[in-house]
């Protein structure tokens, strides 16, 4: 790491059969150099080579692809040597040092950061641009085949800066994942920056085997078809006849291993339907989760909802039974506890801190400062211990371990319907479950009661749970919901959430306003029709997705990635350009794939009235209050 971030240039480049570019831009200036391959410009490949060797340069999907392109180029390889590079690396998947020894030329060694494993999502550069709100949306202007005229280098030059643009803005999204990453490559002594959090997570922990055994970890053989048992912890015990002949059906199932190393769940298993109480559970690789369908649940003066989520929960599930790789042995465990136990510490030092700096304002300077230094401790920690449980999933991983992937889900699922179980037996009502965590119905005078059975359940699984009380949960599905906490505050999930980046996902704009208009009714009262006409900033109204093959509007090309609003002068619809079909939910669209200067005066608000009265019902609002048998303004003031 030779320059800081804030010093770095960002970096991309283009290859056609006559024509090749290698564009930067300076984070600090804004100034952008531009060193070109062609007919009317021979390479300043001394240039080229300085800008890498004195710069810490930033990409995006540039290790694979624009690092052993300008390696060739740097070797002096024609254009169209480089444009058979640039297809087997598309086209054929061929790797970095596949390209180099089939080719013969050196890889180049450079400060460089690849953004793209960083990025939650596995998304393009021109979608992550609209999730950011980019000014310009823009797909390739000319086919990747052509043979480019000298006005068409000038399109496709000016297409590279506005890429360098999206880069930019991706990287200050990504700056407290980026400072995140500098600190702990710093701490570990192995460069992480350009690494997702399992990567992360593999990385540090065989760096920490390697320490400890003076051996490199080398990654297990395994046979795709291979079968696995669940082995039932000895704490896992049920009392209804029907979650025991669940319980029969997990020891005798076979979990079989797909070619690409992932774990597959057995039928038996897929299509149970599991009841306890009111509600229907439904077990998968990826979590137990709850089925309600478009039901709101409010808390009042005699009653409490109460989210109990388990602290750490494949981490812990890990250390309570003393799971490890078999290829890498017990040391995993004391390389694992030790990075959980220190991850724990600091978020209980996170927590105190922020109570502190509430009631402190004399020390709130230091508290801060001590508050982000545990901060990132805690943020460092969390990445390796989950990003570890990632990879017990990944063929290509040391850590890779499907039993072990099995043991920790299907524990984590058992474990977690044994606490249903437990809170419905005591009379409390479970509304929703969701991987680490139930939310319960609890009368305000048995709140002792519950948190008894809750302290029960910790005692027998040796798990921890941490509490958030909500004065309204609203629910189209368990997936996607409107939760109000009692402090007012309001978490939004999966179509309803905000196009930011929130653990390890990062939604796209959905026509914001329109759950912007459903929050401020649900909890200030404020009138839908209100808050829709009263918002002029047009990114609240775009919808941002991705069309395979590309889409079209009135016979113009948009790209693959596209951006539009609801207008009152739009006709017709976008389609595919490849089957003329309908892309859904486009009656009425507008492309917008430049966001204007001024607020549009076209926008349909009556489309974005009706779309959030349609989340209202699809969250149970309409259905909560008839079956309240009150009016929305009782049923309002209850839920405040």
């Amino acid at each position: 790491m030779k320059t800081s971030l804030a010093d770095a240039a960002l970096f991309d480049t283009e290859v056609y059969w006559n024509y090749f570019l290698a564009a930067f831009k300076s984070i600090k200036t804004g100034k952008v150099l531009r060193l070109e391959k062609s007919d009317r410009c021979v390479l300043d490949r001394k240039k080229l080579r300085q800008v890498l060797d004195e710069y810490c340069t930033v990409g995006f999907n540039s290790i694979p692809f624009d690092i052993p392109v300008v390696s060739a180029a740097l070797a002096g390889f024609s254009n169209k040597a480089l444009k058979q590079i640039a297809n087997e690396i598309i086209k054929d998947d061929a790797k970095p040092w596949e390209i180099s020894r089939t080719y013969d030329f050196e890889l180049i060694q450079c400060d460089h950061v690849d953004l793209i494993e960083i990025a939650p999502g596995q998304n393009s550069l021109k979608i992550y641009n609209g999730k950011m709100h980019g000014r310009r949306m823009q797909d390739l202007p000319v086919d990747e085949d052509a043979v480019l005229t000298h006005a068409e280098m000038d399109i496709v030059s000016d297409y590279c800066v506005n890429d360098l643009a999206a880069t930019g803005l991706l990287m200050q999204t990504l700056r407290e994942q980026l400072v995140l990453r500098e600190t702990m490559s710093k701490q570990y002594g192995v460069d992480l920056r350009s690494k997702s959090d399992a990567q992360i997570a593999e990385a540090v922990i065989k760096k920490e085997l390697k320490r400890l055994t003076g051996e490199e970890p080398k990654k297990p053989k395994l046979k795709a078809g291979a079968t696995y048992k669940y082995r039932v912890p000895d704490f896992i015990r049920y009392e209804t006849p029907e979650l025991n002949a669940v319980l029969d059906n997990v020891r005798s199932a076979d979990f079989a291993i797909s070619a690409s190393g992932k774990v597959l769940m057995p039928d038996v298993l897929k299509k149970a339907k599991i009841k306890i109480g009111q509600s229907i559970y439904r077990m998968g690789i990826g979590g137990l989760h709850s089925s309600e369908k478009s039901v709101a649940h409010l808390a009042d003066e005699s009653t409490r909802l109460v989210d109990r989520d388990v602290r750490g929960y494949y981490p812990q599930i890990i250390l309570n039974l003393g799971l490890y790789p078999q290829h890498l042995g017990p040391i995993f465990l004391r390389v694992f506890r030790s990075s959980v136990e220190r991850r724990n510490k600091a978020k209980d030092r996170v927590d105190e801190l922020k109570k502190l700096i509430k009631r402190a304002n004399d020390e709130a300077a230091l508290l801060k400062q001590e508050l982000k230094s545990n901060e990132d401790a805690s943020g460092s920690l969390k990445i390796v211990n989950n990003g570890a449980f990632g990879k017990l999933g990944s063929k290509w991983s040391v850590l890779f371990a499907p039993d072990l992937m099995i043991q920790v889900t299907i524990g984590g699922q058992l474990s977690l319907l044994m606490q249903i179980e437990m809170v419905e037996r005591a009379g409390f009502r479970v509304i929703s479950a969701n991987t680490d965590g139930i939310v319960i119905v609890c009368p305000v005078d048995r709140r002792d009661e519950l948190e008894a059975v809750i302290r029960e359940w910790e005692k027998r699984t040796g798990f921890e749970t941490e509490e958030t009380e909500y004065s309204a949960l609203y629910s189209r599905d368990v997936n996607n919901y409107i939760a109000v906490k009692t402090d007012g505050s309001v978490k939004k999930k999966g179509a309803y959430a905000e196009p930011k980046i929130v653990a390890s996902s990062w939604p796209s704009p959905l026509n914001e306003v329109c759950s912007d208009a459903v929050v401020a009714y649900l909890t200030k009262g404020v009138p839908i029709d209100q808050t829709i006409h009263a918002c002029t900033d047009i990114r609240r109204f775009v919808t941002i997705r991705t069309v395979k093959g590309g889409a079209v509007k009135d016979g113009m090309y948009l790209g693959k990635a596209i951006r539009w609003y609801y207008s009152t002068e739009a006709s017709g619809e976008i389609k595919y350009r490849l089957n003329g079909n309908k892309v859904p939910r486009t009656d009425g669209a507008k492309p917008l794939m430049e966001l204007p200067d001024t607020f549009p005066d076209d926008v349909d608000y009556d489309w974005y009235i009706r779309e959030a009265h349609d989340i209202l019902d699809d969250v149970g609002y309409a259905a909560r209050s008839s079956r309240s048998n009150v009016n929305p303004e009782l049923f309002l003031a209850a839920a405040l």
